[in-house]
């Protein structure tokens, strides 16, 4: 069994005698932060509570597809990656690339380099490079327009990670499919995670990069159930680009705490790597890294990620994307487009992962999922 499984049973008994104790999920060392006062919002904590134990204790095995079409050998695949700075942009790189070995195909990275410039710069690369298909990953296809149109006329197959808000094919841009997690389960979880570990009272700062459209739209949908909590307090709305965060996440967070002082006591971003940076701000100031502000990253789970929340060091938990998996699937989708096969249509369940159900496993991902994807390729 995979060691977050093996801890989500455990985690999940441990809930149970907590329950009968008449204590909340996640008590012990941190339970102290909690109000004793009554719930900021009874039915909505409520919800939340449910939703989180359910996400917290998901048993995953494969549930994507089991059929399909055997690979065609022989296919060169370019991933155009919006920063390879951004560790999930650059963990799904990796499951392409170990995936497209198993197929028999050449898979070729290249950077954007974190800018609309950068990426237009990999495109015309890409093109330049004749390849069977593309791969936008973790930036909006709308700022190279005349490339995609330019792969499109070719008959270039684009397949994006995280380049749309939906999962699945797309029109405008025309994309054989969109692989991700769909961004309002997300969003929802997360948000649901401030709340009932809360007990309905956090005052919470947001962090967003309002340059791509996809994590606009995520951290939107997260201020939106948030505010179905009438106890929780949305103290900022703070925009710091992700190629921006190494240089700016310091003095945000100086300023942040400056501001707010211990109202602050919940954070959430659109991805896990504003805690990487906001981290030596908070143990500047002498926090405690499994205290106050207790912080959840909305995707995208990478390993540094699960570091910092099995070591309790200034995250509480992460919504990961199954990274190494959605590559797979990014494959076995070119496939599906190369054979003239239909996009499979699976998208991977929402998770939540701590401490108490990691199992000190650095990724999360179904189980199962290689040996599924190595018998419809007929490897």
């Amino acid at each position: 069994m995979h060691p977050t499984r093996k801890a989500v049973v455990t985690a999940a008994a441990l809930l149970a005698m907590a329950t009968a104790a008449g204590c909340e999920p996640g008590g012990g060392a941190t339970a102290s932060h909690r109000s004793s006062a009554k719930p900021g919002c009874p039915t909505a904590l409520s919800g939340a509570k449910q939703a989180v134990k359910n996400a917290e204790a998901v048993n995953a095995p494969w549930k994507g597809p089991t059929t399909g079409p055997k690979a065609v050998h022989g296919k060169t695949v370019v991933y155009l990656a919006e920063t390879l700075t951004n560790p999930g942009v650059a963990g799904v790189a990796q499951g392409v690339q170990e995936a497209a070995k198993i197929v028999g195909w050449h898979a070729r990275t290249l950077n954007g380099q974190g800018t609309p410039a950068g990426q237009r710069a990999a495109f015309k690369e890409a093109l330049h490079l004749r390849p069977d298909g593309i791969v936008i990953s973790g930036f909006d296809p709308g700022v190279a327009p005349d490339e995609v149109k330019k792969a499109n006329v070719a008959g270039i197959p684009l397949i994006g990670w995280h380049a749309n808000p939906a999962p699945g094919p797309n029109d405008d841009p025309k994309l054989f499919s969109n692989v991700t997690t769909r961004v309002e389960d997300v969003a929802k979880i997360s948000a649901d995670w401030i709340i009932a570990r809360s007990n309905g009272r956090a005052g919470v700062v947001l962090f967003t990069d309002a340059t791509v459209p996809f994590a606009k739209h995520k951290s939107d949908l997260i201020k939106k159930e948030l505010a179905t909590c009438s106890g929780t307090k949305l103290l900022s709305y703070t925009n710091m680009p992700i190629p921006q965060v190494n240089s700016r996440a310091i003095g945000e967070v100086r300023s942040l705490m400056s501001r707010f002082g211990r109202k602050w006591t919940y954070s959430a971003a659109i991805n896990d790597l504003y805690f990487q940076h906001a981290a030596p701000a908070l143990r500047a100031a002498g926090k405690d890294g499994a205290g106050a502000p207790f912080n959840i990253g909305a995707g995208d789970g990478d390993p540094s990620a699960f570091q910092r929340v099995n070591g309790k060091q200034f995250q509480a938990a992460t919504v990961p994307e199954p990274l190494s998996e959605q590559g797979w699937q990014i494959v076995d989708e070119f496939n599906r487009a190369f054979t003239g096969a239909k996009d499979s249509g699976y998208v991977a369940p929402v998770h939540i992962a701590t401490s108490a159900n990691s199992g000190g496993a650095l990724s999360w991902d179904s189980e199962g999922y290689r040996q599924a994807y190595r018998k419809i390729w007929g490897d």
